[in-house]
């Protein structure tokens, strides 16, 4: 029970979206686009299939809702599946937009909020995201420059690099823009507030904004936070392990595997391993498995040593 699974990603189609995701991990669809490509999730609108093992065939939702055990300690109080990780292809600017934190979701949404981070894989140069505000404003000010369309004056830009990565804390403006791929990890929730299109027309149509629950949740205090990782490299024989951001909800790493390097996943925490660049191997106690750039690993909790070969970088998600 207790071996590692190989999961099928979920594609969605979105305006903004392109096509590196197919140029680039090779990921074949008869979309027009890929936009998101969901690498771990556990949804109605959006379930992996298992694609090795005694279990292949399965979705990932119905094996978790059987052996909850393997979430690990910190995973098994939740009610549904805790994460939900994406990759994400900007060929246009996404709407600017705002999450709400669990309180107001249970109440308003029937849902948990949204914390997210991301992690820049790449981007066009002088690509830029939106985060947060260039200073603080009142809710009136909020309101009027949605109004008056002012409001990119106000937004806090910041050009992008690889490498970089944003934790957005739930009641944080953003936006992912245009030329810019990036991994994201975030709660298991899809509530968004959009605050401001770009006057965009999806099938005749401006889409929908929702300026009132945005201000409800908006924090218009700027950001203290800016792209650097959590601490310094921790360097080890045949891998480097970088912290990028911990949060209540969930933790990421990323490893740069030389050679063959070995981790260890204990009860607390089930793990999500994303392969972002090369390939290897990825050996658990009853099966090796070949990885490469695109693929999508879930580790049960208590799992224990599980060996990577290869030169290869990997994201590594926690509880």
């Amino acid at each position: 029970m207790n071996s590692v699974l190989k999961l099928k990603p979920v594609f969605k189609e979105i305006v903004w979206g392109g096509n590196r995701l197919k140029d680039d991990y090779g990921f074949e669809s008869d979309l027009n686009n890929i936009a998101e490509a969901w690498m771990l999730c556990a949804r109605n609108d959006g379930d992996n299939i298992i694609v090795n093992g005694e279990f292949a065939g399965m979705s990932f939702s119905e094996f978790i809702s059987n052996n909850k055990t393997l979430l690990g300690k910190k995973g098994q109080s939740y009610e549904e599946f805790p994460l939900l990780i994406k990759f994400i292809d900007a060929k246009a600017d996404l709407s600017v937009q705002v999450h709400p934190d669990d309180e107001y979701a249970r109440i308003h949404e029937n849902s948990y909020g949204k914390t997210e981070a991301w992690y820049i894989l790449d981007c066009d140069e002088g690509a830029e995201l939106i985060y947060g505000f260039n200073k603080e404003l009142t809710p009136d000010e909020f309101r009027k420059s949605i109004e008056d369309n002012t409001f990119l004056d106000y937004v806090n830009k910041v050009k992008v690099k690889k490498g970089d990565v944003f934790f957005i804390s739930a009641g944080t403006l953003h936006a992912i823009g245009s030329g810019i791929l990036l991994a994201e990890v975030q709660q298991n929730c899809n509530t968004t507030y959009r605050v401001y299109d770009y006057n965009r027309m999806v099938n005749g149509k401006p889409r929908e904004l929702h300026v009132e629950k945005a201000l409800d949740v908006t924090n218009t205090v700027p950001p203290t936070r800016n792209g650097d990782a959590d601490g310094e490299p921790e360097v080890f024989e045949n891998a480097t392990h970088q912290a990028l951001c911990s949060c209540d909800f969930f933790k990421m790493e990323t490893i740069d595997v030389k050679g063959e390097h070995t981790i260890l996943i204990d009860d607390e925490s089930f793990a999500s391993v994303l392969v972002l660049e090369g390939n290897g191997t990825l050996t658990d106690e009853t099966q090796s498995m070949n990885v490469s750039a695109g693929d999508s690993f879930f580790i049960p909790a208590n799992c224990g040593d599980i060996t990577f070969n290869g030169e290869f970088k990997a994201l590594i998600s926690t509880l």
